[in-house]
């Protein structure tokens, strides 16, 4: 029998890889969901630095700390890297780490592919930063609309290297988005039910389901844009029959679902937090589950509440404002169920705790300031104004930021072994959670006093300098509110022993039945669930009755010591690195400067070589 033999050049990796190799062909979840988590908390200090000088340059009326240019560099790169560079990796990070942990299994579906995904955003964040080294970051706003993208008005590469940054995003997220789906539908443990999983699984499908539709819409509109720049094509060019406004409808089609990308996963997270520091079950389980369903149906009808002021007509405006008040519907019985989890409920106050309930009251402000912007003429006073900036910051930090610190302080000791120190935590829950508002909402006066948003400065006498010195304060604190953040987890890191047990909080899913960090393989046995919380009601058989969506009988799951041998899980593998950097390369090379051929075509090879080789590899042995 003939085999075939693939030139490797380097020495395939064995499981028992260790050091920094070992992290570089990892394709364990719990490893790539720590890279996530790192690498997009860099990114949220880049990004952090950026919005400090967008506030400092906004301070004082006629500021000069940037120069118009400069401004629009930063402001575009500022709300690309919070939206792509850090709150969807930092959701990846705690997808990797708990799904495979709360449905019962030892590894997500195809763990090359996920570390494939990985390595394709961190390549990409970092081409789109590299922008900045060259002098040409992107400056056209993270929304880059046409016709202001167009080369005749725009140049420079900046808005390129925008273009092939998310395209590579787009391609990570696309490769976690149906590795998840994948997991969550066939890997579930014997016994768990679609009506069985916690909500942070179900929002992590509904997530990813929006993920698979999303990005090709955004991925077609780039690559149209890239040819009106490249390759003398006119798809948004006006004068040359283009239409600027069908780039808006493909980016806002995709646009609005990527919101619910956001804050799907705050929401499933808060939906594990508040149940376990209640001490109670969630409090309508099917009604918060189907009402996250709702959230990700419906966001694909609201899309054009963005595009009021261009001028549509009364009836596309009426339909899209119906849809976009209807949202608020399932939002709403989300909330109530929150609030009807804590009504009643044995609380235990901690950093984790408060932070959901910030979110709670972070979300609705936000909420109900975008339910403002589902009516046609309250949306054409607050367009392009900083009312818009409020609302949306109000639901992205103070939704999916707070929920996600909720997640971190929740897990941590899940991840670690260690708990994070207590005191320091809640010092940092207090200076985010009071300098978030002391930034944002003076936004909303601002907004409604006539401030346009998008500006690098504005004159003496309008009104807007105690406002805006407040919410550069505001914004200052939230830099120390980091700062204690990160002391927590060096303090932590340092300081604390690894006491946390298998089981810290009481908690009610599976992955708080395994040690803590879970080992390699997760679980000796997979578990045969029985009921809805199943972990819970091994602990307390004598609660099952009260439960929903089970069988008549509790089998309590074992804790199987011993000889692990028969245990084998997938082996490292280095094409994955070698993947994402051919594709980055590949990609680089169409921007002008790079030259173009020489460098697509070194891309390629080592993409073709990467390609080829995860093909020929063997998964085990």
């Amino acid at each position: 029998m003939t085999t075939i033999s693939y030139p490797t050049f380097i020495r395939r990796p064995n499981e028992y890889v260790s050091g920094i190799w070992g992290w570089l062909t990892t394709v364990d979840h719990k490893k790539i969901g720590t890279m996530y988590g790192v690498t997009a908390f860099l990114w949220f200090i880049v990004g952090g630095i950026e919005a400090l000088l967008i506030r400092l340059q906004l301070a004082r009326p006629e500021g000069t700390i940037l120069s118009p240019e400069v401004y629009n560099q930063v402001f575009t790169m500022h709300g690309t890297t919070m939206i792509f560079l850090v709150v969807m990796p930092l959701s990846a990070a705690f997808f990797n780490w708990i799904v495979p942990l709360q449905i019962g299994a030892r590894d997500v579906a195809f763990p090359r592919l996920n570390a494939f995904s990985f390595w394709a955003f961190l390549f990409g964040g970092i081409l789109l930063n590299l922008s900045w080294l060259t002098g040409d970051a992107p400056n056209a706003g993270w929304f880059a609309y046409a016709p202001n993208t167009e080369p005749q008005f725009n140049p420079r590469n900046g808005v390129t290297y925008w273009i092939l940054g998310l395209q590579i995003l787009g391609i990570a997220s696309l490769a976690a988005g149906f590795n998840f789906l994948t997991t969550i539908i066939n890997m579930r443990a014997p016994g768990m039910s679609f009506m069985k999983m916690p909500v942070f699984i179900w929002m992590t499908a509904v997530v990813n389901v929006l993920i698979v539709l999303a990005f090709p819409i955004i991925t077609v509109a780039l690559i149209q844009l890239q040819f009106d720049r490249l390759y003398g094509t006119h798809f948004f060019n006006p004068t040359m029959g283009g239409d600027p406004v069908m780039w808006q409808h493909m980016f806002w089609l995709f646009g609005h679902p990527e919101v619910y990308i956001l804050i799907l996963p705050a929401m499933g997270i808060v939906s594990e937090v508040l149940p376990t520091f209640s001490r109670k079950p969630i409090y309508g389980y099917s009604f918060i589950v189907f009402s996250g369903i709702a959230i990700g149906f419906l966001g694909w009808f609201v899309w054009s509440h963005h595009m009021f002021t261009v001028g549509l007509g009364p009836a596309a405006n009426a339909a899209f404002s119906v849809s976009t008040m209807a949202i608020a519907i399932p939002t709403g019985v989300k909330i109530f169920n929150w609030i009807g989890t804590l009504w009643g409920g044995s609380i235990k106050i901690n950093t984790a705790l408060l932070f959901s309930v910030a979110f709670i009251g972070m979300f609705v402000i936000g909420g109900l300031s975008g339910v403002t912007h589902a009516s046609p003429p309250s949306d054409a006073q607050q367009q392009d104004t900083y009312y818009v900036v409020a609302h949306f910051h109000y639901v992205l930090f103070g939704g999916s930021l707070l929920g996600l610190w909720s997640g971190v302080y929740y897990w941590w000791p899940k991840f670690t072994g260690r708990f994070l120190n207590e005191k320091i935590g809640l010092w940092h829950f207090g200076i985010v959670f009071f300098a978030f508002n002391l930034t944002f909402f003076p936004m909303h006066w601002l907004g409604l006093d006539g401030m346009p948003r998008r500006v690098a400065t504005y004159p003496e006498g309008m009104g807007w300098d105690i406002s805006n010195l407040v919410s550069t304060i505001g914004s200052l604190m939230l830099g120390v509110g980091v700062l204690v953040f990160l002391y927590n987890v060096v303090y932590s890191n340092l300081r604390m022993p690894k006491t946390a047990s298998n089981d810290p909080w009481d908690g009610r899913t599976l992955e708080w039945s395994i040690p803590s960090p879970p080992p390699h393989y997760n679980f000796d046995a997979i578990p045969d669930v029985k009921y809805r919380d199943d972990f819970w009601y091994t602990k307390y058989p004598e609660l099952a009755h009260n439960t929903h969506g089970g069988g008549s009988d509790l089998e309590s799951q074992e804790d199987q010591d011993g000889d692990h041998a028969d245990i084998h899980m997938p082996d490292p593998s280095y094409y994955p690195l070698f993947l994402g950097l051919g594709l980055a390369v590949m990609l680089g090379g169409f921007i002008p400067f790079t030259g173009h051929w020489v460098v697509c075509v070194v891309g390629l090879i080592i993409f073709i070589w990467s390609f080829l080789g995860w093909s020929y590899e063997p998964v085990n042995g």
